[in-house]
């Protein structure tokens, strides 16, 4: 059953309005989605060969979709009506040839005598009816069980390139996010084209009394399939992307990855305080330089309160904090803790100043 323009029309203009909002309100919360700590990064080099494999296989699909690249129409060709007389329609084409008619030519002429043929000749194209032995107008199934191969040769291409894309050795766990997704896409839109195939009814042509009322299906198809093929590579393609560049569609870290990241950054900041510990330690041992630290506490904390003292400071401090931070505590606890550098028996909270090396 073929779904005409017209019908595609109606849908997007009753589910249009309905599906519309929820596409941009789902991208907003996909740009709005948090990065749990991630920042935007270049795409991995993996991951620019896999972009780099599925443009160069979308654009070959495009290419096969075009007319140049697709078998010629002898209908369209020398401009014949459905019932044309058979030996008219071979006379026209062999106008046409430089050469004359080529045995497939030949062999073809034998296959479309009978209406019923012509008809499949519109759904299948000129090589299955030229190349198959075994089908019969008869039995028109022959035909497609004849044709299956060649229908899912493309399908099965592009399921080997995706599979190699979204494959964990070739692009690791950037590109494995995507496998099953990809898989079921690419399953989908062949069980899609092999439907729109066998179910296709062929003897609605058999109504046309002009060249341009027959729907010519078969390089339609292929039109279809081709730029169908080459869309799924782009989303695949646009899909890992964003996930691989951190943009969207990023999964929380597991708990794993979350404990490790929580024992690095604990680990580091003991490492620092150590380091503290132990240079404090070194300056409350030594007298010279227990001096000079003094004394640029001294300095620094009487340059400080000289400048907060200034109209100007207090005045901008005001302006800017009001409300917001307690100055007063804030002084207060910058005085504690340069009383606690100065006075080697005064411990600064959180730290340990008495690390024996």
């Amino acid at each position: 059953m073929a779904i005409s323009w017209g019908t595609i029309k109606s849908l997007l203009i009753f589910f249009g309005p309905m599906l519309l909002p929820k596409a941009i309100t789902y991208y907003r919360s996909l740009r709005a989605a948090p990065t749990y700590g991630r920042s935007v990064r270049p795409a991995p080099r993996a991951v620019s060969r896999a972009l780099l494999i599925l443009f160069v296989t979308g654009v070959a699909f495009l290419l096969t979709s075009l007319p140049l690249a697709s078998p010629e129409n002898i209908f369209s060709l020398t401009q014949s009506r459905l019932q044309i007389p058979i030996d008219v329609l071979f006379t026209r084409l062999s106008a046409l040839r430089p050469h004359g008619l080529t045995p497939a030519d030949l062999l073809l002429r034998t296959k479309i005598e009978s209406r019923d043929s012509r008809l499949l000749y519109f759904q299948y194209g000129p090589d299955v009816l030229t190349n198959c032995q075994f089908c019969s107008a008869d039995e028109p199934r022959s035909y497609f069980y004849y044709a299956l191969p060649a229908l899912l040769a493309p399908h099965l291409f592009n399921l080997c390139v995706l599979a190699l894309v979204t494959s964990g050795l070739f692009t690791g766990r950037e590109g494995a996010v995507w496998r099953s997704t990809a898989t079921i896409a690419a399953a989908a839109v062949a069980l899609l084209d092999l439907y729109a195939v066998g179910s296709y009814a062929y003897h609605a042509n058999g109504m046309a009394t002009r060249l341009q009322d027959i729907d010519m299906f078969f390089w339609r198809m292929r039109a279809y399939r081709g730029t169908l093929l080459a869309a799924l590579d782009g989303i695949i393609g646009y899909l890992l992307y964003l996930s691989s560049t951190n943009r969207a569609f990023l999964n929380p870290p597991s708990t794993a990855e979350r404990v490790e990241t929580s024992t690095r950054i604990l680990d580091a900041a003991r490492s620092k305080v150590m380091a503290l510990s132990v240079l404090r330690n070194t300056i409350n041992r030594d007298e010279e330089l227990r001096t000079l630290g003094r004394a640029y506490w001294l300095n620094y904390g009487r340059l400080m309160s000289e400048a907060m003292e200034e109209r100007e400071v207090i005045e901008g401090v005001n302006n800017a904090l009001e409300n917001r931070i307690n100055v007063t505590t804030i002084s207060a606890d910058a005085d504690r803790y340069i009383q606690a550098i100065l006075d080697p028996l005064t411990p600064v909270p959180g730290m340990n100043g008495n690390v024996e090396m």
